[in-house]
């Protein structure tokens, strides 16, 4: 039963328009079925899919059949037979058939593969269509053993850098956060950092649409970065060498006029240590420098250190701890 169908129905039954023999298909109907409403709320979790399943699967069928179907609710105890309650129960129809799809998505939702990646560690991998990812440490992306016919989506927490293979008629989604990055064929990189809680996207090659949710919040091309900070919803698009984003996959790390701070957030995500400042003044230095392949946190913060006249000291707990009187 269609929707068009639906609605002129109830509307000419509202308005006592239908026919005797419409009458009696709605009341006979209704006598059929008790008011789900009055147990629902009692139901487990589980119960409340299995009464979706049912119902879902007599939508169904009647689609399929292409003719109307009478839809058979279990628990019958009370009868409805006023106005409103016809009204409510073409209502729950309705809702229910214009959301199959989604719903079904719900009941029986398609299986992820979640690849995590551990720290000080990188992977590469080939997607179902043909795209490559390389995933940076401590990040996970989980995605599908295939894609669907309309679109291709893959779910990212941390960094990953996404060469898409191009296909005109689905596009390469991915969900980082709230944040939902489009493209149909193109390179880009994709970091999620945690400690200064933004998501920023920067284009190697393309074009790459980044939106909030339902909001766009631009369009990018090579060059090109948006970054978005989860904190007051607010973001900045910004002119930067891509190259230098994506230095991470040859495994070095370029300090670009950065502050400590900067620096420390990286260090924290490539060696999996938390770096904490006894003073903000200290955090503020900023340097330029590249760390290459296989060097030791500590080499590292030795050199930074000395960059920025300060000292560090690991702690009990792992955790490295920077002071310093920071910088003119």
């Amino acid at each position: 039963m269609d929707r068009n169908i639906i609605e002129a129905l109830l509307d000419r039954y509202l308005k006592g328009e239908t026919s005797q023999a419409e009458n009696k298909l709605v009341e006979t109907w209704l006598q059929e079925n008790s008011n789900p409403q009055s147990e629902w709320q009692q139901f487990s979790q589980n119960r409340k899919d299995q009464w979706l399943a049912d119902v879902f699967g007599e939508i169904q069928d009647s689609i399929k059949a292409n003719e109307p179907k009478i839809v058979v609710m279990p628990q019958r105890k009370l009868l409805w037979r006023s106005i409103a309650a016809v009204a409510a129960v073409l209502a729950i129809c309705f809702t229910l058939y214009l959301a199959w799809p989604s719903l079904q998505n719900y009941l029986h939702p398609a299986q992820l593969t979640a690849l995590t990646v551990p720290v000080n560690q990188q992977k590469q991998i080939t997607l179902p269509d043909g795209s490559k990812v390389w995933i940076n440490a401590s990040s996970q992306l989980k995605y599908p053993k295939q894609f669907n016919e309309k679109t291709r989506e893959v779910y990212l927490s941390g960094e990953a850098y996404f060469d898409i293979q191009h296909d005109v008629n689905r596009a390469f989604i991915i969900h980082t956060g709230k944040i939902i990055t489009t493209v149909l064929g193109t390179a880009f990189n994709i970091k999620e950092d945690k400690n200064n809680h933004t998501i920023t996207v920067t284009v190697t090659r393309g074009k790459v649409s980044v939106a909030n949710g339902s909001k766009q919040l631009g369009v990018i091309t090579p060059n090109q970065q948006i970054s978005f900070n989860l904190l007051d919803n607010k973001s900045i698009q910004t002119e930067v060498d891509a190259n230098r984003t994506i230095a991470w996959q040859k495994a070095e790390l370029h300090f670009e006029d950065i502050t400590f701070t900067e620096a420390a957030s990286q260090l924290q995500q490539r060696f999996g240590v938390k770096i904490n400042f006894t003073n903000d003044k200290i955090k503020d230095c900023r340097f330029t420098g590249t760390v290459l392949k296989g060097e030791k946190l500590d080499k590292i913060l030795k050199v930074i250190c000395a960059f920025n006249n300060a000292t560090y000291q690991t702690q009990a707990d792992g955790s490295v701890l920077i002071d310093g009187a920071g910088c003119n």
